[in-house]
């Protein structure tokens, strides 16, 4: 296949489709706006192994895009087909003047999804100013409601009542069907998934437990810690009976299902036991320009440097980034060369 593609006119109203070299095509962007975070996770960041960068580290915040670079990139991936758009940090929310990226981010042509993803502790303060700015939706991570456990697994730096108070904003300024993801460890929270869905059952928001993954190599992940999607579902079956749902569109990443009374939605995120690579559409941006094909990639492509070069010029190395995409590590996993070397979760978003 042809790694490179030309384009006649930077503003070309309809967008120009490329697939990768197992014919997948882009349509989801993460843009991470900030690599820092103001909890310690063990599955991501944990505080032993990570850096303590803080929002006034110049070297850090030296080096991310700002507002003006960050809509360039996006229009230039919507003219590649990018339709969705996700802000992912670290924590997203410590990023200064946020809704006004969303603002920015909700005028480009082309964009009709655009969320952001939060752990929730800073959500209280700003989810008007989100929803007034034009963010379509949210995503809240929530392992467990127990508040000393949620304390534990912040590494000390996080209230759950933080987050449920941020959930509550959230609701009030407008927002339904919030997504609420939960990680899932074996002997760690996976007591806490029956309460956990007791406290969002017959609400509009959707409970998402996410198998834990081996993304980066500073979270000492091994298998045995995986608890399995479908013994999750049997467990939420016996107590609460479920029927299976259609995915709202191709390459979804959760299995969707209902509950039997009606009293609302959940889902499944796999990626361990039931990889689903081969639908995969999402690139990723971090921080600091560098676009990643792959969650569980090793490096990345700089995209920065091209931003001067016009829009042109930076599509076109989008696009011969994406034709040349052969990523399917959660297919591969162990048998994939390099694959003790990966790109830490907190510097491109999840």
């Amino acid at each position: 296949m042809n790694r490179s593609v030309a384009f006649t006119s930077p503003n070309t109203s309809e967008p120009v489709v490329v697939s990768d070299r197992l014919r997948r095509s882009l349509r989801d962007l993460r843009v991470s706006v900030i690599e820092t975070c103001n909890y310690r996770c063990p599955y991501c960041m944990p505080a032993d192994r990570t850096p303590e960068w803080t929002e006034r580290d110049h070297a850090s915040s030296a080096n991310r895009l700002d507002f003006a670079e960050i809509e360039t990139l996006v229009r230039c991936f919507a003219r590649l087909g990018v339709s969705k758009v996700r802000l992912t940090g670290g924590e997203p929310l410590l990023r200064r003047g946020l809704p006004d990226l969303v603002a920015r981010l909700a005028a480009i042509d082309g964009i009709d999804d655009l969320a952001l993803t939060t752990n929730g502790s800073l959500l209280a303060r700003q989810a008007k100013a989100l929803a007034d700015a034009g963010l379509h939706r949210l995503t809240v991570s929530l392992d467990t409601l127990d508040p000393e456990r949620f304390s534990r697994l912040s590494g000390g730096r996080g209230k759950r009542d933080d987050v449920l108070a941020g959930i509550a904003a959230a609701e009030q300024a407008g927002f339904t069907a919030i997504k609420i993801n939960c990680v899932v460890q074996r002997g760690v929270n996976d007591s806490d998934v029956l309460p956990l869905l007791a406290h969002f059952r017959g609400t509009s928001h959707v409970v998402r437990f996410i198998e834990y993954m081996d993304v980066g190599t500073c979270n000492r992940w091994q298998r045995t810690q995986v608890v399995p999607s479908a013994q999750l579902r049997d467990l939420i079956h016996a107590r609460w009976p479920l029927r299976a749902l259609e995915p709202n569109y191709r390459g979804e990443v959760a299995s969707r299902y209902a509950y039997a009374d009606g009293a609302g939605e959940l889902g499944f995120v796999s990626s361990v036991t039931a990889p689903f690579c081969g639908d995969c559409h999402r690139a990723r941006l971090g921080a600091d320009g560098q676009l990643y094909t792959c969650l569980f990639a090793a490096g990345g492509t700089p995209l920065r440097e091209f931003i001067a070069h016009g829009d042109a010029a930076l599509t076109e190395r989008i696009a011969a980034t994406w034709v040349g995409r052969v990523d399917r590590y959660s297919e591969l996993r162990g048998d994939v060369p390099g694959s003790e070397k990966r790109i830490e979760m907190f510097m491109v978003g999840g």
